[in-house]
């Protein structure tokens, strides 16, 4: 799994979801954001997980369990400024059929 070296580093709830909602507002079909012209068909999708630090470790390795994704794709955890809140995010490309 992966051990939390981000002590004392602080992350506001409110900037990931504004990077997530900026993200999506690209309006579909440009040429970066068309997945047939850029990256074969394939889509990013960014999942982010909050809670008690032992909780994202569960559910990190509850996803690796079901062969999802490996421990090792999630980010470091980052404080969010809340007490026993951290935020761990993972960020994968999917197959558009």
């Amino acid at each position: 799994m992966f051990i939390s070296s981000a002590q004392g580093a602080t992350a506001s709830t409110d900037s990931a979801a504004t990077s997530v909602t900026s993200s999506a507002s690209v309006p579909p079909n440009t040429p970066n954001n068309n997945p047939s012209q850029d990256s074969g068909g394939y889509e990013v999708v960014r999942h982010l997980l909050f809670g008690p630090l032992p909780v994202i470790q569960a559910t990190i390795h509850l996803l690796h369990q079901i062969q999802y994704a490996e421990p090792n794709d999630w980010s470091q955890p980052i404080s969010t400024g809340k007490p026993n809140e951290m935020m761990a995010i993972l960020t994968r490309r999917i197959r558009i059929v």
